[in-house]
């Protein structure tokens, strides 16, 4: 199965606890085209990492509905790959295993897969660590693990909460990077959250602006910048502006406070 199509239509979530309600997202309408790269940026509690867990069917929708292509999402998909923003690999297995557990528990060949786990591990930069544990890993080493261990059963479907959000800035550039490369590569639909204005340009092709809670779509912006987008990138006058753009729509929401260092100090 190829990269497929990614619908929400009239998407909410509430929450409620203790007999206090949240209204987490409202009125989200969003199409993702297969093979697309979309990032989503907004403010903390804005949603966005719900959102992306109604995307993956790890919890139902309080209203509207999810689709991949034809196929309402009522439950997680086998073909969907998820990185989340903590590596979370298993102590007790070595990088090229960790990659090939989810291989393991879908009871698949092991032995079909070893040579795309190789792949992508090399692609990612760790083709000297394939047989070290997490423990002799830098954090960003275990994080490339996890997207390797993402995308080992070719899925159709990337979901990335916040991937790079650990990860010191060098690392998180390389990795920014690599991730790009495999996308090119194989070309599966991306959904790719973030707090990073230049992240979300650098890697999408279109990035969706959210506002503050409840979380609602604000804009949808094409970014127009050549492939792929090496370190470079951030000095062309479309990265430029299109990230100024964000920014001041998040200015003018009260996201940011361009004033509040004056004030502080007096």
């Amino acid at each position: 199965m190829g990269a497929q199509t990614i619908r929400l239509l009239g998407v909410e979530k509430h929450f409620a606890r203790a007999g206090k309600r949240t209204h987490a997202l409202t009125d989200i309408n969003l199409t993702i085209d297969a093979g697309e790269f979309v990032a989503v940026v907004g403010p903390s509690g804005c949603g966005k990492s719900t959102l992306l867990r109604l995307v993956a069917g790890l919890m139902p929708a309080s209203a509207g509905t999810v689709h991949y292509d034809d196929e309402l999402v009522s439950e997680p998909r086998k073909n969907t790959g998820i990185v989340f923003q903590k590596a979370n690999l298993v102590q007790w297995r070595n990088a090229i295993d960790n990659v090939l557990l989810q291989i393991d528990l879908r009871s698949l060949d092991v032995s079909e897969y070893r040579a795309r786990a190789e792949s992508l591990l090399s692609s990612l930069g760790l083709s000297d660590f394939l047989d070290r544990y997490p423990h002799e890993l830098s954090g960003g080493m275990q994080q490339r693990a996890s997207i390797a261990r993402a995308l080992v059963h070719r899925p159709d479907v990337l979901l990335m909460d916040e991937p790079f959000g650990a990860l010191d800035a060098l690392t998180r550039e390389q990795v920014r990077v690599d991730l790009e490369a495999l996308w090119l590569r194989d070309r599966m639909t991306v959904m790719f959250i973030t707090h990073s204005i230049d992240e979300a340009v650098l890697l999408a092709d279109r990035v969706v602006v959210m506002s503050a809670r409840p979380g609602r779509i604000d804009r949808v912006l094409k970014v127009d910048l050549p492939r792929p987008r090496a370190l470079g990138a951030r000095k062309a006058p479309a990265f430029i502006e299109l990230v100024d753009t964000i920014t001041q729509e998040f200015l003018a929401r009260g996201v940011l406070d361009d004033h509040r260092t004056q004030r502080l100090l007096g």
